[in-house]
């Protein structure tokens, strides 16, 4: 007997051949760079704003403290859509 996940697989197959066709070197390749990129990126604006977080905190504004965790929330969930978005265009070809 088949799996849920080996049937689930099955119907996606049939629905969307293209969708399993395994990636070139050259694309795994860019995924690795763009991985590579993204954390770079992310590094860079936790740092900064690690910086204003600890600051805003040795003055005890804490509403300001709230803001910039948010805002860094607000980011992380940012980089991670842009990062999928952009490997999304590289699996498919684009």
């Amino acid at each position: 007997m088949k799996s849920a996940y080996e049937l689930a697989m099955e119907r996606l197959d049939k629905s969307d051949p293209s969708a399993r066709t395994p990636l070139t070197a050259e694309q795994k390749a860019r995924l690795a760079e763009i991985d590579r990129v993204y954390k770079g990126k992310l590094a860079e604006r936790e740092i900064f704003l690690q910086k204003q977080l600890e600051e805003a905190l040795s003055a005890q504004k804490f509403e300001e403290v709230e803001k910039i965790r948010q805002q860094l929330n607000s980011e992380k969930a940012r980089f991670d859509e842009d990062r999928e978005a952009e490997k999304e265009r590289v699996r498919r070809g684009k």
